[in-house]
């Protein structure tokens, strides 16, 4: 037992202890869900998502506002061509995201942006929640 670790467990023994131990359904390979590449953050003047679309055209992407739920989809559409592949690694993945974005940004007034295989889209805040300055009297 040369390789254990410092409370006496091998890496096989964890490994097998993890795989009795999962949630018990099988998922096949076609229906695992995969998490998406996308980087949410919040500026001084707005909301900024951004949402890799590497290969996809401005076309391909369809971007619905309802209420204060924000939409971005792709469906990927199936070619004949896609058996002549000898190898493929590039993967053009169909998504479905959604957030319910807070009111404090205006979805009336959202930009996107497709640049460089990223979809950039931005949300300013709305007038109510910038900062205003009060004077004293």
């Amino acid at each position: 037992m040369g390789n254990l670790t410092p409370f006496g467990i091998s890496p096989f023994d964890i490994l097998i202890k993890d795989f009795f131990n999962s949630n018990g359904k099988f998922v096949p390979f076609d229906q695992i869900k995969i998490n998406h590449p996308v980087d949410i953050y919040e500026a001084n003047d707005g909301l900024n998502i951004d949402i890799a679309c590497v290969g996809l055209t401005k076309k391909d992407i369809d971007i619905t506002i309802e209420e204060d739920i924000l939409k971005v989809e792709y469906k990927k559409e199936t070619s004949a061509d896609e058996a002549d592949y000898i190898h493929r690694n590039i993967a053009k993945r169909a998504f479905n995201l959604g957030w319910r974005i807070s009111r404090r940004f205006d979805l009336s007034k959202l930009e996107a942006k497709l640049e460089n295989g990223l979809l950039h889209l931005f949300a300013p805040l709305t007038e109510a929640a910038k900062p205003k300055q009060v004077t004293i009297k």
